[in-house]
């Protein structure tokens, strides 16, 4: 995640502003005590430290076939999620056992951009909250509670976008003097209290919009109060102490993932055959 993040950091952004695309008004600059500007130390600062930024707009941060890092992130999610170590092709059925909802995953994310990508991947190689993305990613393949898992992670990032420009993380980005972690943990603790809702109210493909309101409004109302359950959650977890299925608590069951998957390396870019590449196409 952080090789992919410093590509991002180091792209050159040519006439990008980021506060055209997110209110960051009130987040400061890591020793900065004060709120940003269009000052010279926002422009020598900003686009360094929060170059990230470009991932946050609809037309900036797209996939792109000819970036070898686009194509390694992609690949990365899909071998942690399925636990296998084959190459996929870039296009075809296969992106749909992992929740995208057509033969090109870059249909999926207008609105994210390729954060949308980023946070999935955050999720899948951090190995503290990789347990986490496999219990959802199974339960997405269940029977009758089956959802998208990319899909449902792309909501989460347009949510934690939306909490970011509405300036809901501000104060916690200001306090801990970091936007991009914050923005990662907000991901995680959302998706955690999708999921617990999710499982145990049993809910459906049918009640998906329902949920993601009701995950919307309690995480922007109650961020602090979300990212706390997280850490409550991660600490139960190293405690080896067990979940419960309540979502008050944000606490659910653990049961075995049967991950044998050890290795935490970002994986390489496959040959992509060139029959497999085409139009993208929604279910």
């Amino acid at each position: 995640f952080n090789e992919a993040l410093q590509h991002f950091q180091t792209t050159d952004l040519g006439d990008f502003n980021p506060l055209t695309c997110v209110n960051i008004k009130n987040i400061l600059i890591f020793n900065f005590m004060t709120p940003l500007s269009c000052s010279d130390a926002y422009q020598s600062n900003c686009l360094n430290v929060l170059g990230v930024m470009s991932l946050f707009c609809d037309s900036v941060g797209s996939l792109d076939n000819g970036q070898s890092v686009h194509m390694r992130v992609l690949q990365t999610i899909y071998r942690k999620l399925t636990c296998t170590r084959a190459d996929c092709p870039r296009y075809g059925p296969h992106w749909e056992n992992v929740g995208f909802q057509g033969a090109d995953p870059a249909t999926d994310l207008r609105g994210t951009g390729f954060l949308g990508l980023m946070h999935t991947l955050y999720f899948v190689m951090d190995p503290e909250i990789l347990p986490l993305a496999r219990e959802i990613y199974k339960l997405s393949q269940h029977p009758v509670q089956n959802f998208p898992f990319c899909v449902m992670s792309i909501n989460m990032t347009r949510i934690a976008l939306h909490a970011l420009r509405e300036e809901v993380l501000s104060k916690e980005c200001n306090r801990r003097q970091q936007v991009v972690a914050v923005l990662n943990d907000f991901y995680v603790a959302m998706f955690l209290h999708l999921y617990q809702l999710w499982k145990s109210q049993q809910k459906t493909i049918s009640d998906s919009g329902y949920v993601l309101k009701e995950v919307e409004l309690f995480a922007k109302k109650n961020p602090k109060q979300i990212l706390k359950r997280l850490e409550g959650y991660l600490k139960e977890r190293r405690a080896g102490t067990g979940h419960r299925t309540s979502p008050d608590t944000l606490s659910h069951s653990n049961p075995s993932t049967g991950d044998t998957d050890k290795e935490m390396n970002f994986t390489g870019v496959c040959e992509l055959p060139p029959e497999m590449e085409g139009e993208a196409r929604l279910i």
